[in-house]
């Protein structure tokens, strides 16, 4: 399988790029600011088309480059509908230094925009099967995306092999490594962002691979006995 992602913008933004092989359908996690050319480099690289736009939350820094995205390969772009606002009008939910910075920026949704309405739903999306939790906390309508290990990335011979034999989560602002998300913008809340790592992630597997919005990847394994914020989590 192909796994590949890079930091987009002034905030570093992980943009994601998940795909099950050279030349197939592709899903984009999260592209932020300043992220299409790079973006537009590794699909061209690997001969990519996006099949869909999976965002985690709609702050700024994530759907940045969503529409643009979207609209330019035709795909649809998915996101919560507690956050679906933020598409066209970001700056609401991120605070006043943001929106001062993008003063001048001009947003609209794209053409295609799916709602994650349903906790728990499984959707296919170029033959990746993703499951989407409702995790808010961060903001109202923050998600994780999880690809599961019988996803059809395994070896030829159905064992699993390297990353592909892996779980996933894109957690977005939800976890990181070694910290949680902040609470202290419009729509956060902490006693929610600590019951949705709770129910949402420490539920999972402990080698499930922890992709978050920003900095280095880790798994959930590692959070539950070195993440200071989760000590006394069950």
């Amino acid at each position: 399988m192909l796994l590949t992602g890079f930091p987009a913008g002034m905030l570093a933004c992980n943009c994601y790029v998940l795909a099950p092989h050279a030349g197939a359908d592709a899903i984009v996690v999260d592209p932020g600011q300043r992220a299409f050319a790079a973006l537009r480099r590794i699909l061209d690289e690997n001969r990519l088309t996006p099949a869909a736009v999976l965002l985690t939350h709609g702050h700024i820094d994530h759907i940045w480059s969503a529409q643009k995205v979207g609209d330019t390969f035709g795909c649809p772009v998915y996101i919560h509908p507690e956050d679906r606002f933020m598409l066209s009008d970001p700056i609401r939910g991120f605070g006043p230094r943001i929106g001062q910075i993008a003063l001048g920026a001009l947003f609209r949704e794209p053409r295609q925009v799916v709602e994650l309405d349903r906790d728990g739903d499984k959707i296919d999306l170029g033959g990746i099967t993703v499951t989407v939790d409702h995790a808010p906390g961060h903001t109202k309508g923050s998600v994780v995306f999880r690809v599961d290990r019988a996803s059809g990335f395994g070896a030829k011979d159905g064992s699993d092999s390297g990353i592909g034999g892996v779980p996933m989560a894109f957690t977005g602002d939800t976890l990181f490594k070694q910290t949680v998300g902040r609470t202290d913008l419009p729509g956060g809340s902490g006693r929610d962002l600590l019951s949705s790592i709770v129910g949402k992630l420490l539920v999972l597997d402990d080698d499930t691979l922890v992709l978050p919005g920003h900095g280095e990847s880790t798994t959930i394994g590692l959070e539950r006995r070195t993440n200071p914020f989760l000590e006394g989590l069950t």
